[in-house]
């Protein structure tokens, strides 16, 4: 598994405990009432599940997994596919924190730069994306 999949992975399963954590938080505050708090922390359950979490597994596996080019870049421009893993994780980042910031744009840059690394992810591993030959 190259060193980008394995670190994407890895932020993938952070960002599932933490999000799973935050969730049953509310799941508790929904049964139990004893966490008032909790229901603060659902826009950042659902950002890190969906994007922290399930995206970018996806993204990690995605990049290991696709068929592999001839020559000496076998997966690509890696430095794309690097800097579109940075973006979207910058982008979480942004996302988590925005609602503590008194940024009003906080959350639409945090979107932008989520859909930045995404079309260069998709960008990095277009030329891997081909049939089979016969």
């Amino acid at each position: 598994m190259p060193l980008l999949s394995r670190w994407a992975v890895r932020l993938a399963l952070i960002a599932l405990g933490v999000g799973s954590t935050l969730g049953a938080l509310i799941l508790i505050q929904k049964g139990l009432g004893t966490l008032p708090w909790a229901w603060s922390g659902l826009g950042a359950h659902v950002e890190l599940m969906l994007i922290g979490w399930m995206t970018q597994f996806a993204l990690g596996i995605a990049y290991w997994i696709l068929p592999r080019l001839p020559g000496m870049a076998p997966r690509g421009n890696p430095i794309l596919a690097g800097l579109a893993f940075i973006l979207l994780n910058l982008g979480l980042l942004l996302a988590l924190l925005a609602p503590f910031r008194p940024w009003p744009w906080g959350l639409v840059l945090a979107r932008l730069l989520e859909v930045l690394g995404l079309l260069l992810f998709g960008l990095a591993i277009w030329p891997r994306i081909r049939a089979l030959k016969p």
